[in-house]
């Protein structure tokens, strides 16, 4: 027994003890779902890589909100499906999309496409 230790009141000792788990939980269940909805959306977000961006920008292509929810769409069933790198065709546009990235590497207007060929793909979602 070590006899030179100080002498601790009660409540000096219970400020040392961990507080129950119920009582250190702070975050109620809305905050826990408010959270999970928002990595969830998070996830499926599209990324624009550098490349497509230029050329996005130098063939004049513009994605506006819809078109955007559309190419998720078409993203989430190439996911489900296991491609791992589709074409993905929309209105005037086709758009080849790395889909565990969820980022597009390039886009080419209905224009442009004749006598093209796409490589490197394993899937394509028409949309």
């Amino acid at each position: 027994m070590n006899v030179n230790r100080p002498v601790q009141s009660i409540n000096q000792y219970l400020n040392t003890v961990p507080k129950p788990a119920a009582e250190r939980v702070k975050a109620p269940a809305e905050e826990f779902s408010s959270i999970l909805s928002q990595k969830l959306s998070e996830n499926r977000e599209i990324k624009i890589s550098k490349h497509a961006a230029m050329r996005l920008e130098a063939r004049n292509i513009s994605l506006d909100t819809q078109m955007l929810e559309r190419l998720k769409a078409a993203v989430d069933r190439a996911q489900a499906k296991g491609v791992r790198d589709s074409l993905v065709v929309m209105d005037d546009v086709a758009l080849v999309v790395n889909v565990p990235n969820r980022t597009v590497i390039t886009a080419v207007k209905q224009s442009e496409l004749k006598e093209n060929i796409f490589t490197n793909i394993d899937g394509a979602v028409f949309t």
